[in-house]
């Protein structure tokens, strides 16, 4: 466990943190978002300046969902969110959120499932934390930073950042193909809300337009931490595998300035093969870290690219569209 953190440690390091120690209080923002939480999630277009566009209809969904801190240092917190389904029957591990106190190196994203790391000056940075968001299988997804903000109080972190489609229409809708999404996260005596207001972008190489403007709104109200129990007995069996992935994909992007990913692989989403060989590993009478890592590496290899995956919009479909 001592080398599991150590190399956490280092791979933190080499993506360019400062030393200082994160305000106590701050981090306690952060925390709050923990617990358990019924959560509702609303989005809804509003307008779009193309006459011949017709929005589309609004997307609501609910869940149970178990948040909680997997890792915490002097300038770092690892929060990863589990998803109870079936009643309870059933766990699926969801996205997590990592938070940066001053962190210096940001992997924006660009396009067509690609991405480039940037650098922020100390200035910048001062004050600031960055939050990281990663899929389902830890691969990236987008990064933004801000200082915390607690005036009149209203308790809340906002940022803007481009991204992927969202999981809700990344398999659905080929007419734009960033997400620029404005991330505000506030605290409230119930919960906290995810409020966000986003452009639909079509990203070519003459620069961006904007399809579509949405709304969303992703509202989590605590409950009583025993309603999310399966979430918890599934993590304490299934922990080790996925905070191997997790020391993988440190290591792979502390290696790496440019990340591009294939979205199937053998007719297979990363996800799926990471999903299955972490079941495969855990039945074994006895896990073996390093054979774990070891795979987990050669399928993330995998589905690495040094070409940006193709995509093109609805009105030309000469390409397959990602």
């Amino acid at each position: 466990m001592k080398k599991f953190y150590a190399a956490l440690l280092t791979a933190c390091t080499s993506l360019g943190i400062l030393s200082a120690q994160a305000p106590e209080e701050e981090k306690g923002y952060i925390k709050e978002m923990c617990g358990c939480y019924e959560v509702e999630f609303k989005y809804a277009e509003t307008f779009s300046d193309a006459t011949d566009y017709q929005l589309h209809d609004p997307y609501s969904s609910k869940g149970l969902e178990w948040i909680f801190v997997d890792e915490e240092d002097s300038t770092h917190l690892v929060l990863q969110h589990l998803l109870i389904v079936a009643g309870g029957e059933r766990v699926i591990k969801h996205w997590r959120q990592d938070w940066f106190y001053e962190n210096l190196v940001m992997l924006q994203y660009q396009k067509n499932l690609e991405w480039k790391k940037t650098e922020i000056s100390a200035k910048e940075a001062k004050g600031t934390w960055t939050q990281k968001v990663y899929q389902v299988d830890d691969s990236p997804r987008y990064e933004g930073y801000a200082t915390w903000i607690d005036v009149d109080g209203k308790l809340y972190w906002e940022s803007q950042v481009a991204a992927p489609l969202p999981r809700r229409e990344f398999t659905k809708r080929d007419d734009y193909n960033v997400m620029l999404r404005n991330n505000k996260h506030k605290i409230t005596k119930t919960g906290h809300v995810h409020e966000l207001d986003n452009a639909k972008v079509i990203r070519t190489a003459e620069g961006d337009s904007i399809l579509v403007w949405e709304k969303g709104m992703n509202s989590y109200f605590k409950v009583e931490d025993s309603r999310c129990e399966a979430a918890q007995i599934w993590w304490e069996a299934n922990k080790t595998y996925w905070r191997d992935v997790r020391m993988v994909w440190d290591n792979i992007l502390s290696e790496q300035d440019y990340i591009n990913l294939e979205y199937m692989v053998d007719d297979q989403k990363l996800w799926q093969r990471l999903f299955d060989l972490g079941d495969e590993m855990m039945a074994k009478k006895k896990y073996r870290s390093e054979k774990a890592q070891k795979e987990v590496r050669a399928i993330i290899e995998s589905y690495l690219s040094a070409n940006p995956t193709p995509w093109v919009s609805a009105e030309n479909e000469s390409e397959k569209a990602y």
